[in-house]
C-alpha cells in the first residue's frame, strides 16, 4: 500500500483514506495510490461500495502546486483521468468531506457519485487565485450540481463556502453532524441498489439561466480583474459547460488549464502563493522560541497612521490606548477612527453593534502613565528622530520591564532609537503601511539588539492583526521605501529629461500598479516627499539630485490635500487631471538644469522604472536587509501594489533575465550616478547564470 493512501474494509465497503500531511495535497503519489486502490476495489467482488476521505482535519486542500513544473511519472495517471476512473466505477463511490476540499479536492469529491460533509468543512474552487482554471472537471461538473450562476460565483471569485451552504446549493447530498465516516459507510451501503450517479450525467441544472449571464459576469469582474486572464477563462469554460456536451467541455477546460498553467502570470501567482508562506520562516526562530502574550496595547500618536494602527488592535479584540499630546488633538484622532468604522457600517461590512464593540476597546488618553501596563507600545508620530527618542526615553521609564517598545518609523534608525532606552532587546520596528487599517503589510524591523523573543512576538502579532509580517533589517527606508525612493528619483529624472508625469504614470499603471509614482506622490503629499528628500540629503548629499519636486513644492502644490500637486484635483476628486501649469514648470526646470528635452518611449520608461527597483532590491539583499528575494516580492505586492500576476520585482527580474537588466542598469549608472550603481550581487548572479530565487541570506 502507498505511504500516502490507507485502505481498509468495513464489511463490504472499502474505505480509502488520503494521508499526505499537512494538507493531503494531490501529489503524484496520492493520485497513483487512489487509482491503484480504486482499481483493486473494482476487481474485488467482496467490495460493493467505496468511501474516500481524508486523514486529520483535511479532505484534500488541492493539487500539489510544487509538482506543476515537474514531469509526471509515466505510471501516474493524469488527475482528470483519475476522476473519470472514479466516475466510471460500476460501484458507488462516496466522498466523506471531513475538512477542507479546495480545488482538486472538490473536483475529487465531484468525481465521486455521492458526497457527505461534516460541519466546519469548507469547499471551493480557488484556482483562479493562482492564475489558472480548474483542470480536472471543476468547470464542467460544478454547474451540473449547483447551476450556472452559483458555479460562476464559486469558480470566478474563488471564495470558499461552508458546509451548510454546500448542502443548500447542492454540492453535497448530506450534512452529517457526527461520526462522518461511519455515516458515510452506512450511506454507501444504502446506495448499492441504486448504483453509481455520475455527476457528468446530471444536466437538469444547466437549463434555468439567462444567456446574458455570462456577459453580465464579465462586466461585473472587469473593475477588479485588470491584467488577469484566468477570471475570464473561468467564465468561458462554464459557458461551454452550458451549451456543449460534457466531453467537449472537458477538452476545452483541459486545453485552457494547460495554457494558463504554463503561462508567466500563473507562474508568478504561484510564486507569490509560496512567498507568502516563506516570510514566516526565520532561521533562528523556532517553535520553542518564547512568544509574549499581547493582551493590551498602546499607540502613541492619534493621527491617520496611529488611529489606523489602533483600529487593527481593536479589530483583533485587543484593548488599546490611543495617546496624544492634547485632548483636542486626541478627540480629532478618535473622531477619525469613528468615521472609518461608520463607513464600514454604512457599506454593510459589519453591524453597528460590532462598531460599538470595537470603539469600546479604544481608550483615548493624554497621560503616558495610563499605558504602563501595556504589553506593546507602538510609537506612530511623525518622522523626527529627536522626538522619537524623547518618547522612547519616557516610555522606558513608565512601562513594565517586559513591554515591547516599537516604532512605526518608515525609515529612521531603529538602533539609534533603541539606544535611548535601557531595554534595547525589547525595541524593534513595526512599520505599518498607510492606511494602516486597510493595508495588509507590516515590515517588522530587527534591531541589532532586538531579542528573538521580541521578533517572534511581533511576527506573531502581525498574524493576529491579519497582516503579512516580513522581517527586515535596519537601513535607510528598510526594504520597501529604500527601493521606492530610488524608483521615485528615476521617475523624476525622466521627467527632467523629457517625459511627463502623466506619461510615466500611465505606463506604470498599464503594467499593473494601482497608480504611478506621481499620482502616488500626490496622494501621500508632495510636502511629505520633500521633507523625506531633505532628510536624505544628509545621507546622499553627494549624489545627483532632482530639483523638479523642489520646484513643485515651492509653488505650494502639495497634492490632493491642496487640490493640486503633479495633477489638479477639482471638487475634491481623487482622480487628477494633467495640469498645463505643471507641464510649463517642468519644461522651465529642464532649461534651468540645462537639459535638452527628448522623447521617452513607453518601453524605456517601464524599463528604467522597474530596473531601478530591481537593482535597489539587489542592494537590499546584498546588505542583508531582507532574508530572501521572495520577501521583497511580498513587500512590494502588499505594500506598493506590484501586480500579483508579475510575481514581485525580483521574480519578474528572474523571468526576463538578469544579464539584460545588469547591462541596462550599467548604462543608467552613467546618467544617474550612485542611485543606479549596479549591485555586485546582480552582477554576480548575471555572470554565473543564477537567479535571485537561488540566493538567500538564511
Amino acid at each position: 500500500m502507498s505511504d500516502v493512501i490507507e485502505f481498509r474494509k468495513e464489511g463490504d465497503v472499502g474505505v480509502i483514506t488520503i494521508n499526505n500531511p499537512p494538507a493531503n495535497a494531490l501529489s503524484f503519489a496520492v493520485v497513483k495510490g487512489i487509482s491503484e486502490v480504486v482499481t483493486s476495489c473494482k476487481e474485488d467482488d467482496s467490495i460493493l461500495a467505496v468511501v474516500i476521505t481524508g486523514a486529520g482535519r483535511m479532505f484534500v486542500a488541492g493539487a500539489d502546486i510544487r509538482e506543476f513544473n515537474m514531469t509526471r511519472p509515466v505510471d501516474v495517471p493524469e488527475f482528470h483521468v483519475l476522476i473519470k476512473e472514479l466516475e466510471d466505477s460500476p460501484k458507488p463511490i462516496v466522498a466523506a468531506i471531513n475538512g477542507i476540499a479546495f480545488g482538486g479536492g472538490l473536483e475529487l469529491a465531484m468525481g465521486c457519485h455521492y458526497r457527505l460533509i461534516a460541519p466546519g468543512a469548507l469547499v471551493g474552487q480557488p484556482e483562479v487565485k493562482l492564475g489558472i482554471i480548474p483542470g480536472a472537471g471543476g468547470t464542467q461538473r460544478l454547474p451540473r450540481l449547483v447551476g450556472i450562476e452559483i458555479a460562476l460565483e464559486m469558480i470566478v471569485e474563488g471564495d470558499p463556502i461552508n458546509a451548510e451552504r454546500a448542502l443548500k446549493i447542492g454540492v453535497v447530498d448530506e450534512l452529517v453532524e457526527d461520526n462522518l465516516l461511519g455515516q458515510a459507510i452506512s450511506f454507501a451501503k444504502k446506495r448499492v441498489p441504486d448504483g453509481p450517479r455520475p455527476t457528468s450525467g446530471i444536466n437538469n441544472r444547466l437549463k434555468n439561466f439567462e444567456s446574458k449571464i455570462f456577459d453580465d459576469f464579465r462586466a461585473k469582474i472587469t473593475p477588479k480583474s485588470r491584467g488577469l486572464d484566468a477570471p475570464y477563462e473561468c467564465i468561458n469554460a462554464v459557458e461551454v459547460a452550458s451549451n456543449k456536451p460534457f466531453e467537449e467541455g472537458m477538452r476545452f477546460e483541459r486545453e485552457t488549464f494547460l495554457r494558463l498553467r504554463d503561462g508567466s502570470k500563473s507562474k508568478a501567482m504561484r510564486h507569490m502563493f509560496f512567498a507568502e508562506r516563506e516570510v514566516a520562516k526565520i532561521p533562528d526562530i523556532s517553535k520553542e522560541t518564547i512568544v509574549q502574550a499581547i493582551d493590551g496595547a498602546a499607540v502613541i500618536g492619534s493621527g491617520t497612521m496611529g488611529g489606523g494602527i489602533a483600529m487593527n488592535f481593536a479589530n483583533a479584540g485587543i484593548p488599546v490606548f490611543l495617546v496624544d499630546v492634547s485632548q483636542e488633538v486626541l478627540d480629532a484622532g478618535l473622531d477619525k477612527v469613528r468615521q472609518n468604522y461608520a463607513r464600514s457600517v454604512s457599506s454593510g461590512r459589519f453591524s453597528q453593534d460590532i462598531m460599538d464593540e470595537r470603539m469600546a476597546l479604544i481608550t483615548g488618553t493624554t497621560d503616558y502613565e495610563d499605558v504602563a501596563g501595556a504589553d506593546i507600545i507602538i510609537e506612530a508620530v511623525f518622522e523626527d528622530m529627536v522626538l522619537k527618542k524623547k518618547i522612547f526615553r519616557e516610555l522606558d521609564q513608565i512601562c513594565k520591564p517586559e513591554a515591547i517598545l516599537a516604532s512605526n518609523t518608515s525609515s529612521l534608525d531603529i538602533n539609534e532609537i533603541a539606544a535611548s532606552t535601557s531595554r534595547p532587546e525589547k525595541v524593534c520596528g513595526t512599520h505599518f503601511f498607510s492606511p494602516a487599517n486597510v493595508m495588509k503589510l507590516m515590515e517588522n524591523v530587527r534591531g541589532e539588539l532586538s531579542s528573538l523573543e521580541t521578533i517572534a512576538t511581533v511576527m506573531k502579532l502581525s498574524k493576529t492583526l491579519q497582516k503579512t509580517g516580513v522581517l527586515v533589517g535596519v537601513g535607510d527606508g528598510f526594504v520597501g521605501n529604500r527601493m521606492l525612493h530610488v524608483a521615485a528619483r528615476v521617475a523624476e529624472f525622466m521627467v527632467e529629461q523629457g517625459a511627463l508625469p502623466w506619461q510615466v504614470d500611465t505606463v506604470i499603471y498599464e503594467f499593473g500598479f494601482p497608480m504611478g509614482p506621481f499620482a502616488m506622490n500626490d496622494l501621500a503629499g508632495v510636502d511629505v516627499r520633500y521633507s523625506i528628500r531633505q532628510e536624505q540629503k544628509k545621507l546622499y548629499g553627494d549624489r545627483r539630485q532632482s530639483i523638479i519636486l523642489d520646484r513643485l513644492y515651492e509653488t505650494g502644490r502639495y497634492g490632493q490635500k491642496t487640490g493640486g500637486g503633479w495633477y489638479t484635483y477639482e471638487n475634491n476628486s481623487r482622480t487628477g487631471t494633467p495640469e498645463p501649469k505643471v507641464e510649463a514648470l517642468i519644461i522651465e526646470t529642464s532649461k534651468e538644469i540645462g537639459f535638452e528635452r527628448r522623447k521617452f518611449s513607453d518601453e524605456e520608461i517601464l524599463e528604467r522604472y522597474l530596473y531601478s527597483i530591481i537593482n535597489a532590491g539587489a542592494h537590499v539583499l546584498e546588505e542583508g536587509l531582507a532574508l530572501r528575494s521572495s520577501d521583497i516580492d511580498v513587500i512590494w505586492h502588499y505594500g506598493y501594489g506590484f501586480p500579483r500576476y508579475h510575481g514581485g520585482p525580483m521574480f519578474y527580474a528572474d523571468l526576463i533575465g538578469l544579464n539584460n537588466i545588469y547591462e541596462k542598469v550599467s548604462q543608467y549608472y552613467d546618467e544617474y550616478g550612485d542611485w543606479l550603481r549596479p549591485s555586485k550581487l546582480l552582477k554576480s548572479l548575471a555572470d554565473t547564470g543564477k537567479s535571485f530565487g537561488s540566493f538567500s541570506n538564511l
